[in-house]
């Protein structure tokens, strides 16, 4: 956070802009995951999905924000486990989260920063219906595939597991 406080000129003021990919090191988890995920197919699908469900009524209002910032920012939410007023927050002052949702560069013109609200992502997560949901995971299991970052065996699932132990609750157990 100290870094982020030295560099200020640099974030919102007139001086050379600072570049997200070049202060998230390449050893950063969330790298990988940003440079594999198939970025390309997964905005084209909700945008597709968008336009037939919600077509455009006027130009007026502010520009729409990116549908990648949107759709990294949900996967990133459910990813650490974060409310959508953290993973908001965390677009304006994390530089890996930065990276993940596209952004290049951290200082722009003020009308043009992606700024999220968490209301947005709650009507991102309202339109985003079961046709549209199982697109995005076929794009993600194929990527992975292709990837080789899954395997294609089938997974079993025990639905009765009994080796952990007992899972009888006994009054001695509740007191």
């Amino acid at each position: 956070m100290r870094l982020v406080r030295y560099l200020q000129h640099w974030l919102g003021g007139a001086g050379p802009r600072l570049h997200v990919a070049d202060c998230v090191p390449d050893t950063h988890p969330i790298r990988p995951w940003a440079d594999t995920c198939p970025w390309a197919a997964l905005v084209a699908a909700v945008e597709h999905r968008f336009a037939q469900r919600f077509p455009k009524r006027a130009p007026r209002g502010r520009a729409p924000l990116p549908f990648r910032v949107l759709v990294a920012l949900e996967l990133r939410k459910h990813a650490l486990g974060a409310s959508d007023e953290d993973i908001c927050h965390r677009l304006r002052t994390d530089f890996a989260v930065m990276y993940a949702c596209g952004l290049q560069a951290s200082q722009a013109p003020r009308s043009h920063v992606p700024f999220v609200l968490p209301e947005t992502l709650s009507a991102l997560r309202s339109r985003i219906d079961e046709a549209l949901m199982d697109t995005l995971l076929a794009i993600q299991a194929a990527a992975a595939l292709a990837a080789g970052l899954v395997s294609p065996a089938h997974l079993v699932v025990d639905p009765f597991p009994w080796a952990q132990g007992s899972q009888r609750v006994t009054d001695a157990t509740t007191l």
